[in-house]
């Protein structure tokens, strides 16, 4: 395997390069938390690792570009959303590589949700491919919600040498969100 040491983000495009009219809205949010010169919120982002892809790639070379790009990291944050679930092509093989080749651990971050204390309640927003892994215990996940310190805190503190605790169900102490200023 290459370097790993990026963040591989994965979302629903839902069909469309459209920012508002998709889950890449979020993905956008982090780049500009990422620029932000005020901002502890940092990562590399592996899809500028890799090789660009237009839409109008094939689909084997662009399956090759994110498997790269998979291979290159070190976590995977996979955005949550009612849609996620929806994806039958791109989220499930970004899941799969991760967690079955790649052995990184995923952040699930979802962004309608402010505190995460029990995972499984949330278990209706999960793609098949990332439920199957956590009922098999295959997959090491973190859930937090889609907010700037969490999200720094786990991508710097989870890799494919560290994993979460509470392995497919883990989540952040009371204590951690007080920490950040959430309540």
């Amino acid at each position: 395997m290459a370097y790993r040491n990026g963040t591989y983000v994965a979302f629903h495009a839902q069909g469309t390069a459209y920012p508002i009219e998709s889950d890449i809205k979020y993905f956008n949010l982090l780049k500009a938390w990422n620029v932000r010169d005020e901002s502890e919120f940092n990562f590399i982002d592996s899809h500028e690792k890799a090789s660009a892809t237009r839409d109008e790639s094939k689909k084997e070379t662009l399956r090759h570009t994110l498997i790269t790009r998979l291979n290159n990291s070190k976590n995977m944050i996979l955005i949550v959303t009612e849609n996620t679930g929806k994806d039958t092509d791109w989220v499930p093989l970004e899941i799969a590589h991760a967690v079955d080749k790649c052995e990184i651990p995923i952040i699930a971050a979802y962004p309608d949700l402010k505190k995460i204390s029990n995972p499984s309640l949330l278990s209706y927003l999960w793609p098949t491919a990332l439920h199957a892994r956590i009922i098999n215990q295959t997959a090491h996940v973190i859930h937090i919600p889609f907010l700037e310190k969490p999200l720094a805190d786990a991508i710097g503190q989870f890799s494919h040498e560290k994993y979460p605790k509470g392995d497919a169900l883990g989540y952040y102490s009371d204590e951690a969100y007080t920490g950040w200023g959430i309540y």
